[in-house]
């Protein structure tokens, strides 16, 4: 009878170890559940973010070939100004300016 009096020393023992682990198991389920849960989330408003740079990304690389566009305009125009015509333009149109044997006509109202 002394191996059964054991036994049933062991055996609350046990129940008591086998239920910690179930509790252990329990709180580690559950903190990967809510783990999972805020990385779900998470990536949702990163996945929208993203989408808003890349929307971002998209229009300033619009920006920027319009002013490379303009840029060039701009060079043009500088090479431009330095020609004898436009010389010749801004005199006439600014300052009234006209060659010596030039005839100007002017529409009367």
């Amino acid at each position: 009878m002394a191996k059964s009096a054991s036994r049933r020393k062991k055996t609350p023992e046990f129940r008591r170890v086998r239920n910690e682990n179930r509790l252990g198991m329990t709180a580690a389920m559950l903190a990967i559940v809510i783990m999972t849960f805020v990385v779900g989330i998470n990536s949702v408003s990163l996945k929208q973010k993203e989408e808003k740079y890349a929307a971002r990304e998209a229009e300033l690389l619009r920006l920027i070939e319009l002013e490379e566009a303009r840029s060039e305009e701009l060079v043009d125009l500088d090479a431009y100004t330095k020609t004898k015509k436009y010389v010749e333009e801004v005199a006439k149109d600014k300052l009234g300016l006209v060659y010596e044997d030039e005839i100007i006509f002017q529409e009367v109202n």
